[in-house]
């Protein structure tokens, strides 16, 4: 009965639109064990008062998978860009702040847009095109072991942490971020995919691409998938200076 009776203290920061100032607002939840951010929010939601004791609009927050997958619930929790789904309140200090990732324009509250990075998906091709609708047969098979290493880089959730933590990402830059430059490396060492090979690569070397990375790994350290980002953003990094000398001596297509 008296863990019933305890309350979680949320210090969030709001915004009623993408053009309205930002605002602190504070809110006294039900306290449950186990309980995680999303939990939290949900609360607020189904009784939105203020600590004042004031009827509010609910807050506005995004989710979809609840298991850390989607990356659709990324926010800053004390500091920190991370996944509200798998952030509990029992490891964090009180009161708990809950801010928007400030890489990305804000919607309202809580909720960014993205737009940046999907826009960057369409630029370095983050798909494996296939020609028609038509029953192809089976594709060239990967060994197993290079599958299991692609797996790991196929983790990525376009989560946007990584942008968040990097210091070159910003109002400022063009630069596509850590995530868009691993991506080409999976889909590259795809068999189809590698297609399609010299067209990531040059995306990569046009303006906001990967002269743009700073080298600081702080994406390495918060990705929450252990994507080895930095692993790959060297490996792109010898990718587009062969594609580079490719280029200029007109031997792309040289085997």
């Amino acid at each position: 009965m008296a863990e019933n009776q305890k309350t979680v203290t949320f210090i969030i920061t709001r915004q009623d639109s993408p053009d309205s100032a930002p605002y602190k607002e504070t809110f006294h939840v039900p306290y449950r064990r186990n309980m995680n951010i999303i939990s939290g929010l949900m609360e607020i939601q189904k009784n939105p008062v203020n600590a004042k004791g004031e009827h509010v609009s609910p807050v506005q927050w995004e989710m979809n998978c609840l298991e850390e997958v989607c990356g659709a619930c990324s926010m800053v929790i004390n500091g920190t860009a991370r996944q509200s789904c798998s952030t509990l309140v029992d490891e964090l200090e009180q009161p708990i702040h809950l801010a928007p990732m400030d890489t990305f324009p804000v919607v309202r509250d809580l909720v960014i847009d993205r737009s940046r990075m999907f826009d960057a998906l369409k630029r370095i091709k983050a798909w494996i095109p296939i020609d028609g609708t038509y029953d192809l047969g089976p594709g060239p098979r990967m060994p197993e072991k290079k599958r299991q290493w692609a797996y790991e880089l196929s983790k990525c959730m376009t989560c946007g942490v990584c942008l968040e933590s990097c210091p070159n990402v910003n109002d400022k830059s063009d630069f596509i971020g850590p995530a868009l430059l691993s991506l080409p490396r999976l889909y590259n060492a795809h068999p189809t995919g590698a297609m399609n090979k010299s067209e990531r690569l040059n995306a990569l070397m046009e303006d906001g691409g990967i002269t743009g990375c700073g080298n600081s790994q702080n994406c390495v350290q918060v990705c929450p998938k252990g994507i080895p980002l930095t692993t790959s953003i060297a490996a792109m990094n010898r990718a587009t200076n062969i594609q580079a000398f490719k280029n200029f001596f007109g031997s792309d297509n040289a085997h």
